[in-house]
Order: structure tokens, then sequence, then C-alpha cells
């Protein structure tokens, strides 16, 4: 059954197949061949076609642009607003923090930490009132700051009738440390917790719906101990500062399961939001009220700010909009038909001639590739970049030639280096004891540092080499040359310890430094120092050569007599464009060479 169902299935489907091979062998088979005829065609079954429906999608169109340049337009707006109340934020922030770092004030709470006895009086009350006055100088949206030592004793400074208020009196005091706010305050770690409330008051009380409060639980810097508790009190009139008078605003705290109204620019919706509901139940609440939102995420205390205006009066030209786009689409379409004629045949040509030059180029012949000239659209831009394509090519494949060729030279010098090393070893070997058996111990130091010189530098024909070893050779390089000229020359190295280990090309290092002494030590009267750093710079190994020598007045001359253009070159043969090889010098002071390059991007093999 399940087979017979199976082909039945298979058998529907065939003339399906069929009508729609058929389709598509129509439609090539009267397609039009010249391409300026499709030009021409596809211009008109773009333009004509839309115009039918434009009419009905026009309000459409013009609603979407005027909702959207509405919501970019003041997202930007409340983001402003945001930064502003987050400036102001900081600076309330800042002030926990400055009572905090009181010495005194923080020395009263920490001896009421230890002795129950010793309570908070008058004589802290005037040092917070000292401190604020002393150092804050906007207190406009200040409404009160009260100050709780462990046992929840207070002293607060504010206006007239600042006081813990209900949370004044022993009985109250008590429940403090079971109250949501202080709970929430203690697992902000020392944090502080913005509440879009007033803590302090009750919340149907007049007084917090105008205020509301900034919490942190106050440790000791030392132990970490809890030793009291800060609550700053702001008035609400600090987001009209933050928001200015353009249009309403509403910011909502929805850190909580519920929203909370923290500030509404217009009391009459603020009915709206103070249901006890989450903030996506809000924003469905005011759209079905008519309005439009938009909402940013403060970044200090996590509330929202948004942004509301009524729906029928944004779109209330929308209608004219979208006659006026039907008209201008209409016109627009007919100068697109008349214009297409002559489009085409501007289209064409060049491309013509783009076809012409890229044949020709692949058979070989680059004459027309430099003849054809282009007009400066789009189809002359793609013609220009593939003339610059075919010359960068042909300047490619030189140097891709020349490269093969400076490989090929390094090659031959290695193998020649390389002939019978045995025999060398063998016969500085024989020299070394030589020597010894003369009691001639410079002759045989010479030797030695001679043949471990040889070693490294031929190393078994690899191309790199371990950045020690290559200080190795330098080590044997400076022995020689200091039993050549009577230690005549200091020789200091500080290299990171985490590029000992690293591949670099070898002998980069020792002509810098033989360069350093050939030209810069030797000719200077006396003794003279030689300095190696190396460092890694974010992915980059940075080596410096600096020596105390003559200098030079010329430094263009060290691409010509000092010895660093083969250097130069096989740096940017193995490592590429992004290494360098620079030369600072001061006649009389001294020559610095520096080289960069990364590591990781030495060619393998």
């Amino acid at each position: 059954m399940k087979e017979t169902s199976y082909r039945a299935g298979s058998a529907a489907k065939e003339p399906k197949r069929m009508r729609s091979f058929s389709l598509s062998s129509l439609l090539r088979q009267y397609r039009p061949r010249r391409l300026r005829t499709r030009i021409l065609l596809a211009v008109v079954l773009l333009s004509v076609p839309p115009l039918i429906i434009l009419g009905y999608i026009s309000f459409n169109i013009s609603k979407n642009t005027i909702v959207h340049n509405h919501l970019d337009n003041n997202k930007h707006n409340l983001q402003a607003a945001s930064e502003v109340a987050d400036l102001l934020f900081r600076n309330v922030i800042n002030m926990h923090r400055l009572i905090l770092a009181n010495d005194q004030l923080r020395e009263e709470l920490k001896a009421s930490a230890a002795d129950e006895s010793h309570v908070l009086d008058i004589r802290t009350a005037n040092r917070l009132q000292n401190l604020v006055v002393r150092n804050l100088i906007d207190t406009r949206h200040i409404d009160s700051i009260c100050l709780f030592d462990r046992g929840f004793h207070s002293v607060c400074y504010g206006s007239v009738e600042a006081n813990a208020g209900i949370y004044d009196d022993e009985t109250s005091r008590s429940v403090i440390g079971q109250t949501d706010w202080y709970k929430r305050a203690e697992a902000a770690n020392g944090r502080e917790v913005f509440f879009s409330y007033n803590v302090l008051q009750s919340i149907n009380s007049g007084n917090a719906g105008t205020s509301f409060s900034s919490v942190k639980l106050l440790r000791d810097p030392a132990s970490f101990h809890v030793i009291g508790l800060l609550i700053i009190n702001l008035k609400k009139t600090i987001f009209e500062q933050a928001m200015g008078d353009d249009g309403d605003f509403i910011v909502l705290d929805t850190t909580g399961k519920f929203s909370r109204s923290v500030y509404a620019q217009n009391a009459s919706i603020e009915h709206l939001i103070d249901r006890g509901v989450g903030e996506d139940s809000v924003l469905r609440e005011l759209h079905q009220h008519g309005y439009l939102t938009v909402g940013y995420r403060n970044a200090t205390t996590n509330w929202t700010f948004l942004h509301i205006v009524k729906t029928n009066v944004l779109l209330q030209d929308s209608n004219r909009i979208g006659t006026v786009t039907m008209l201008i689409a209409g016109f627009i379409a007919l100068i697109a038909i008349i214009l297409s004629m002559f489009v085409s045949g501007s289209i064409t040509r060049p491309l013509l001639q783009l076809k012409k030059m890229m044949v020709d180029w692949s058979k070989g012949s680059g004459a027309s590739v430099q003849v054809i000239s282009f007009e400066e659209d789009e189809v002359g831009a793609i013609g220009e970049t593939f003339r610059k394509i075919s010359s960068e090519n042909k300047q490619l494949n030189e140097r891709l030639i020349h490269s093969q060729l400076k490989e090929r030279e390094a090659e031959l010098r290695t193998l020649q280096a390389q002939i019978k090393p045995h025999f060398l070893y063998n016969t500085l070997d024989s020299i070394y004891w030589m020597a010894i058996l003369q009691n001639n111990a410079d002759i045989a130091k010479m030797t030695v540092a001679l043949s471990e010189s040889f070693k490294i530098s031929l190393n078994k024909g690899k191309e790199t080499i371990p950045v020690f070893k290559e200080l190795q050779h330098i080590e044997h390089y400076m022995t020689i040359q200091n039993l050549r000229y009577k230690s005549r020359f200091h020789y200091i190295v500080d290299v990171e310890q985490g590029l000992m280990s690293i591949e670099i090309l070898k002998l980069i290092l020792q002509p810098l430094v033989e360069n350093a002494i050939y030209h810069g030590l030797e000719p200077k009267v006396g003794e003279g120092t030689i300095r190696l750093t190396g460092r890694m710079e974010d992915g980059t190994a940075v080596f410096t050569v600096e020596d105390d020598g003559v200098g030079m007045e010329d430094i263009q001359a060290t691409e010509t007599g000092y010895g660093l253009v083969n250097v130069r070159e096989r740096i940017m043969l193995y490592y590429g464009h992004r290494s360098s090889l620079t030369v600072r010098s001061e006649p009389g002071k001294g020559t610095i060479v520096e080289i960069r390059f990364r590591p990781n991007e030495i060619r393998e093999g």
C-alpha cells in the first residue's frame, strides 16, 4: 500500500514539473536578445506596475516614516536626557563615597558598631553638615541626608524637618533590617542602590511622592564589616533638569517584579502606570490609550526613560503626504520611461567596451587594456579597476620572479656556507689545542668563539633560529672583537624572557651589532657601549641596537655604505611589508637601529 501511494504521488507531481519547465522555456524563447531592449523592458515593468498599488500603500509608507523618525529622534533625546541624569546621579554617588571617606565620621560609625552605648549625636550631625556644605556645590535637588549607625540611630541633614521619618523611634528602628529596601542595599555589597520612592516615608504619604532615595550600606574599608547606613533623599525635580520641557516624559522603575512610576511629566497619565503590573503591561496600557512610546534604559539606575506622544497628533499630516507621494511617484515613473531609452544606450556601450577589453586581456594582448577610455560612472569605475588590476597583476608577477630569485640566491649562499663544515670545525679545534699547548689563552678563546659562531650561523641549513641562539652568536662575536680591540666594547643585553624561545630569521641582529662596532665605536676614541633590547608590543617583536659612538650626519648613507640594506631586504622578504627597519642618529652621541616584525607571520618552509 505504501509503495502504491508513493508512486501515485510521484505521478501527480510530474505534470507540475513539466508546467514549470515549459514556462521557463517559454520565457527564454521570448526574452529579447539585445541587452538594451531588456533594460528598457525592465524599466517599464518596474516603473508602471508599482503605480497601481502606490496609492494604496502611500499612507502606510508616510506613517511608518513619520513614526520611525519620531522614534529615532526621541531615542537620541532620551539618551541625552539619560546621560544628563547620569551626571546628576554620579554626583549623588560621589557624595556617598565622600561621606564614607571622611575619617571622623567613619571612626564614629566604627565606634558605634563596636560599642552599642556609643550612638551618633549632635557632634556627628554637625560634622555631616560641615562636610556637605564644604564639599557640595549644588543642593537644589537634595531633600535630606540621613546617616545611620549599626544600631540604626541616625543624624540627618537637609530641610528643617529632616529626620529619619517613619524610623525615628526605637520601635520602628528595629525593623529596618527586615525591610525590602535594606535587604536590597545589603545584597548590593556596598554599591549605591536607587529606589523609586522615599524609603524613610510611607509610600502613601505625600512626601514619598515628591522624593526618592539612594541607599548605600557603609562598610569599613579595612575589615569590610558593616558600620552604618547612608540614605540620600533626592527631589524628583532632578528629572526636570535632565529632560527639559520637550514632550511628555515618564521614568519607570523596572528593577522589581512590578513597574513603579518614579516621575511623570504629565500627571494626568500617571494613573495608567501605578497599577502594580510589569513593564510590558504598562506599555500595552499606554498603546491602548493611543500613545506611541519610545524608551531608553538608564545605565546608573537601570530605570526606563519613556517619551510618549498621542498617535493621532503625530500622524495628522500623513494623508497629505500620501497624496503628494503618489503624484511624485507618477511623475517619476513617466520621466523614467522616457529617460530609459537614452540611458539604456549609455549603459550598453561601455559594457561592450569592457567585454572587448577583458577578451583581449585573456588572450594575452594588453594593448586594448590601456587604449580604451571610460566615462566617470559605475561601468567606468569597473573598467578602471580592471585596468588597475591587470597592471598590478603584471607588477606582482615581476615581484614574484624577483622574490624567487632572491630565495634561490639565499639558498645557494646557505649551501655554499655548508660545504665541508666538519673540515672547518676540525681545523679550528686543532688551532684551539695548539693554542692551549702553547699557553696562548687569547688565541684559544678566539678560536672557540669563532667555531661556535660558525656553528650557530650555519644552523644546520635552517633559515630561522631561536632568539637565545642569535644572542649567543652575538656574544661570541663580541668576544672576538674585544680580543681584537683590547676590551674596548661593553655589550649590554635586555631582552624579555618571553622572546627567548621565539623563532626568528637568523643573522638579522648580529649584523646590526657589527655595524655599530665598525661605524660607530671603532672610530670613537676610548671605550664604547652597545645596548641590545627586545620586547613584544601587541604581537610585534621590537629589537633595538643602540651605541654611543660617533653617530652619523647623513642617515641616507645607510642605504649604500652601512650594510643595513641586506638586513632590510631579508626582513621585508620573510616578514612582509608590515615589518620595518629604522635608523636614528645624532653626530657625537650615537646611533639607534630598530627593527619591527611579527614572528608568527614568517613564511613557512
